[in-house]
């Protein structure tokens, strides 16, 4: 679900009740988003940084996602553990996350205590420390966490290659946590540049969600955050962009460890920040294919046809470059992959040739806006949604006219688009297979301390927030 559509729908709520989410900057250049929300005496406190993967020095990989760990290791006026020390104190929580346009750190506390993470958190925007002692051994930590989630794990390997796979230009081919040989280079010297040159206050913005009003979060945001001075220049970020994609591309991953077979295709598509037309068309497009037990993949696939054990479609609008729009299904056991998928181009071709019929399109977009009301009453949940979209060059005018956008989507406009963008050279299909045991291979040697023993679980569902290249925050310590 686009995060831009969440907004909207937390927009429309929080007009009905009467409150307004605010916008203002500081002096140093800071963007800071308010949003009203007094259901309870608690507030979520969010910093995002307009920096992730893709913004990487070519050879760096992992070096956002790096210094996100080492966030965590102190700072001259605070040594390393003291803020998760106050945070649980006071009855906290906190965390933080990297995706591929971004970093965030965030803490959800009791109203009266916003001051207190506002100046913790100011304080290590410019004041981290480090030393080998710290980095090295959380280097470790992260090369660890890669083999937990994606060399013991069959499905994170092949979606890692499709990924690589679909940019061959763009630096979004290369995993949030970085390439495993590039990791182990990382040093000191890397993580304090890349502090140095993106951890800024006029690269960064703050949100907070909760029972506050912006007056009183600006007076607070003045005596923490306006007190830091920005060190470095910022500059629309230019990356190399894809070339046409002109052949489509096909991988096989096969592995007894793999349970369940799937067969998955994604192509290349507008982000919202792209074109915000094609881009809600898009967004109505997935709904229509992989709108849950009503979508179409599933009741031609799964309920009419017994090809399929599931099918859905997912669509990542919230990027600043071109993005993936994905299908997937997962064969009954009697049915070949052959069979699954002349049955999968045949929904494409149908709804390219045809687009979604009058009830369909209606049935799309009022659970669009349905799905978006009910992710709304989460107050994390309003922080995280604003600042994804925010580092992502959506504005407040595009958020708040997102709906009325939503309402004038066409049949025809969803079927351009799967005309357009749907194509076979645009995509990347994956097929990943179980496969028979090798009697001559190697047993694994036992684990070790500080090693995975174990398979990780199976990949986590493909439409996931890509924070962390896992689909979900990290708890540092």
């Amino acid at each position: 679900m686009s995060a831009v559509m969440l907004i909207a729908a937390s927009l429309a709520s929080n007009r009905a009740s009467g409150s307004e989410a605010a916008e203002f900057t500081l002096d140093n250049g800071l963007q800071v988003v308010v949003v009203p929300d007094h259901r309870a005496p608690v507030v979520t406190h969010m910093v995002w940084y307009r920096v992730g993967s893709a913004d990487e020095q070519p050879g760096k990989s992992g070096i956002a996602h790096f210094l996100e760990h080492l966030m965590f290791k102190g700072t001259a006026e605070h040594p390393a553990g003291e803020f998760s020390q106050v945070v649980a104190k006071l009855g906290g929580q906190e965390n933080a996350f990297t995706s591929q346009d971004y970093t965030a750190y965030f803490q959800r506390v009791a109203k009266e205590h916003l001051g207190t993470v506002m100046a913790f958190e100011a304080d290590r925007m410019t004041g981290l420390v480090l030393t080998d002692e710290v980095v090295l051994p959380e280097r470790d930590v992260v090369l660890e966490e890669r083999r937990m989630r994606t060399d013991n794990d069959p499905a994170a390997q092949l979606s890692e290659a499709a990924q690589a796979a679909m940019f061959v230009n763009h630096p979004y081919a290369h995993p949030i946590i970085g390439w495993e040989d590039e990791i182990q280079k990382l040093n000191r010297e890397d993580a304090l540049a890349f502090y140095k040159r993106f951890y800024t206050p006029n690269n960064a913005i703050l949100v907070v969600a909760g029972d506050v009003e912006p007056d009183e979060v600006k007076k607070l945001a003045e005596e923490t955050y306006g007190k830091v001075q920005p060190r470095a220049q910022t500059a629309e970020r230019v990356r190399p962009q894809e070339p046409p994609p002109r052949a489509a591309r096909r991988l096989t991953l096969a592995d007894p460890r793999v349970g369940q077979p799937n067969l998955s295709r994604a192509y290349l598509v507008p982000s919202y920040r792209n074109d915000k037309q094609e881009s809600v068309a898009l967004d109505v497009l997935a709904q229509v294919l992989g709108g849950g037990s009503t979508g179409r993949l599933y009741r031609t696939l799964v309920a009419e046809k017994g090809l399929a054990a599931g099918a859905g479609s997912w669509y990542q609008s919230t990027a600043l470059d071109e993005t993936r729009f994905a299908i997937s299904a997962s064969p009954r056991p009697e049915v070949t992959m052959e069979a699954l998928e002349e049955a999968l181009d045949a929904v494409i071709g149908d709804l390219a040739a045809n687009g979604p019929g009058a009830e369909e399109l209606e049935r799309a977009k009022t659970r669009l806006v349905a799905e978006a009301i009910y992710a709304q009453d989460n107050q994390a949940t309003l922080a995280r949604i604003y600042g994804a979209a925010l580092a992502t060059g959506s504005t407040p005018a595009d958020v708040s006219g997102w709906p009325d956008m939503v309402k004038t989507v066409t049949a025809d406009e969803v079927r351009d688009v799967a005309r357009r963008y749907l194509l076979p050279a645009r995509s990347v299909t994956t097929e990943l297979l179980p496969a028979k045991p090798n009697p001559t291979a190697a047993k694994p040697a036992a684990a070790s301390p500080g090693t995975a023993g174990e398979p990780a679980p199976a990949a986590a569902d493909p439409a996931a927030d890509p924070a962390n290249g896992s689909g979900a925050p990290e708890k540092r310590s």
